[in-house]
């Protein structure tokens, strides 16, 4: 991999995690405080992502994998996802707002599988090389957040909104972008196509493996409590009084870049089962300090708990991706990765936002506030099962190098 396509690569992926996190951190307390939602309509908002997720498999093994290159097909949903976040930022109200963010996750969604598969791609040695292309990625996050939290203070002045057009302008910088990156066809071209190779099915093979079945369906598990974070940090630093939050919550992706370059040093010398437990029992940790902390003398905690999201999501998501790559092969990478993104951010995430919005309104008290300790104890307690559940059942494998 050169140079000059390592740049490319790492500026997509900035401009891929700028996007989002330009608007979805924020979401729910925008949706709260200007929108007037409830936890429930807060949750379906969130589930957006997961129906965008569970779609995404069968986009990739249409076109992404047969029929077209994938950088173009990027380009494209890009470009048409920057539209509907334009609209979703002049919505009034939550039924109208609502189609727009639908239509927008399901365009996004297939994105997040497409960039991991042009950068796989290019690079002769993904263990090693891919996670330095992929922390350009939670650089863009840190930089939105910090943007919309320390300079232009968007949550201070109610003007959440304004993450919308931010997010459609990089949106359509990105669809323009996308067309100058290095091609990367599909290559199953040409071959006889079935009912299973256009929905994307064939990555299901990969579940024959006992260990990655395993791991698909702790996968599903660990995204249940992921989605309270999601759905719920930033609301809920808002209501305990921390100031500028969205700021404060991209040190997270700070210590998500530290982290990251880490993970080919644990595949290599602990392997993939205790590099994926450990982020587990990280997000247990998170879930307990936020139960426990708050905005005056657990203030500490709160941030320990923030600092805590490089461990959660690299020794886990990162580390699953790569190894999804090392499971699949070349013919279904595209495939492979829809397949995760499936089981990760649409069927678990799906249930976990639904569980979190119910959770939600069951705490709400009189006065308006909720009960945070119970709104966080869950997700720990869920965290902490699955972390069991996949340490007596999970053979350990050493990702060797290419």
């Amino acid at each position: 991999m050169t140079t000059n396509v390592k740049f490319r690569l790492s500026f997509m992926m900035f401009l891929e995690f700028f996007i989002w996190g330009a608007w979805f951190v924020t979401m729910g307390t925008y949706l709260a405080k200007n929108l007037g939602a409830e936890g429930a309509q807060i949750g379906q908002a969130y589930e957006t992502q997961a129906i965008g997720a569970i779609i995404a498999p069968f986009i990739i093994g249409l076109i992404a994998d047969r029929f077209f290159s994938a950088q173009r097909i990027l380009g494209v949903l890009h470009l048409a996802g920057a539209g509907l976040m334009y609209f979703a930022a002049q919505s009034a109200d939550f039924s109208t707002f609502y189609p727009y963010i639908l239509g927008y996750m399901i365009l996004f969604m297939p994105t997040l599988a497409l960039v991991n598969s042009v950068s796989f791609r290019q690079m002769d040695n993904p263990t090693e090389q891919f996670a330095p292309v992929r922390l350009w990625g939670t650089v863009g996050w840190i930089v939105a957040g910090m943007l919309i939290g320390y300079v232009l203070l968007w949550e201070k002045s109610g003007e959440l909104k304004n993450t919308f057009y931010l997010a459609a302008g990089a949106s359509a910088l990105l669809g323009l972008f996308s067309f100058t990156l290095p091609n990367t066809p599909p290559k199953a071209k040409g071959e006889k196509a079935t009912i299973s190779d256009i929905l994307g099915l064939e990555a299901l093979s990969l579940l024959k493996d006992r260990n990655y079945l395993l791991f698909f369906i702790a996968s599903i598990l660990i995204c249940i409590p992921l989605a309270f974070y999601y759905q719920n940090a930033n609301l809920f630093l808002n209501d305990v009084g921390m100031a500028n939050a969205a700021g404060n919550m991209t040190w997270g992706q700070v210590s998500e870049v530290l982290f990251m370059l880490a993970i080919p040093i644990f595949l290599k010398k602990y392997g993939i089962k205790t590099t994926l437990l450990i982020g587990m029992i990280a997000w247990v940790a998170r879930y307990a300090l936020f139960a426990f902390g708050d905005a005056e003398g657990g203030l500490w905690m709160l941030f320990l708990g923030i600092l805590l999201h490089g461990i959660c999501y690299d020794f886990f998501f990162v580390s699953g991706q790569i190894y999804t790559d090392y499971k699949a092969g070349e013919k279904i990478q595209s495939a492979a990765q829809g397949l995760i993104t499936l089981a990760t951010y649409g069927v678990g995430m799906l249930i976990g936002f639904r569980l979190a919005g119910y959770i939600y309104d069951q705490n709400a008290l009189a006065d308006g506030a909720h009960d945070w300790y119970m709104i966080w104890i869950i997700p720990a307690a869920i965290a902490g099962l699955v972390a069991i559940l996949y340490l007596v059942t999970f053979k350990n494998e050493k990702i060797t190098t290419t």
